[in-house]
């Protein structure tokens, strides 16, 4: 029988986190020094689930490396408790919160956060009023705009999903947008998830623009169809208004297929590779600061 693989298994289990629990995988590092702990914040709804792949490979990658690395359902999401219709932000938050204490407390280090497309955008958000210190922040295809992203969504929907027993509310939710008849009240239902009024308006008022993280050093990594293909506009203002804000920020590229939004369950070998290789970086000049 061949040996295990360094960091091909994984430790479930459910934190306490009020309501009720969350589901956990804990990837402990490898035997030998430990180089830190990342939390890992997975994306919206369905790219969770399309994603799961490549953030099991990026895990194991990081605890082969020395990483301890935690992956955490989100409440109403995968395995934890609650229905997704129940999810709301700040609750995400709170449990971004608990598993950031509950590895900062197993390893005893600093915690770098690993977010992908919205959940990088969620990292973002916690860590602008994080109570604990924070070795470094990894930004998967972050999405920049909230309210661009839900409209995006929200495309997701056909006019005939939205009809419902009641005739009269039906013409009244025709005559707005589906992003105003959810932040007006309504619960919509996109592609099996119910989405809360309360969701989408917390979603809808994100800006990264306004989410500067100054406290530790931010690696952005975008994924593009070819290296040579210029930076969006839209990438370009926001760095450049980060950096002048103090951001301590490296910028990556990694030509990947979109794997949080393929119908194939997708890998990225390059990505996996260039980021456990920018946290191993950071671990050691951290190590540095502190000697």
């Amino acid at each position: 029988m061949k040996p295990a693989l360094p960091g091909a298994s994984a430790d479930p289990f459910f934190l306490e986190s009020s309501p009720g629990q969350r589901f956990c995988l804990f990837h402990p590092p490898a035997p030998g020094p430990c180089r830190g702990a990342v939390l890992y914040v997975h994306p919206f709804a369905d790219e969770m689930n399309k994603s799961r792949r490549v953030a099991a490979l990026q895990a194991r990658a990081l605890a082969a490396a020395g990483f301890g690395v935690l992956q955490i359902d989100l409440y109403g999401c995968g395995d934890s408790s609650g229905d997704f219709s129940d999810a709301r932000w700040d609750l995400w938050k709170q449990d971004l919160a608990a598993g950031h204490q509950w590895l900062s407390d197993r390893l005893g280090q600093p915690v770098s956060l690993l977010g992908l497309r919205l959940g990088a955008l969620l990292a973002l958000d916690y860590a602008c009023a994080c109570a604990l210190p924070l070795a470094g922040l990894v930004l998967w295809q972050p999405v920049q705009n909230g309210a661009i992203f839900l409209k995006q969504f929200l495309r997701l929907l056909t006019a005939g999903e939205i009809l419902s027993e009641d005739k009269e509310s039906n013409k009244s939710a025709a005559g707005l947008s589906l992003r105003d008849t959810l932040i007006g009240g309504q619960m919509l239902e996109v592609g099996g998830y119910e989405i809360a009024p309360e969701l989408g308006a917390a979603i809808d008022r994100l800006d990264a623009a306004h989410l500067a993280v100054t406290t530790c050093p931010v690696a952005w990594f975008e994924v593009v169809s070819a290296l040579d293909r210029p930076e969006s506009v839209a990438v370009t203002k926001l760095t450049a208004r980060w950096r002048d804000q103090g951001v301590a920020l490296q910028m990556h590229r990694a030509v990947v297929t979109a794997f949080w939004a393929t119908q194939e369950i997708a890998e990225a070998p390059d990505l996996v590779a260039a980021t456990t290789q920018v946290l191993l970086q950071n671990s050691h000049e951290l190590s540095r600061t502190w000697a």
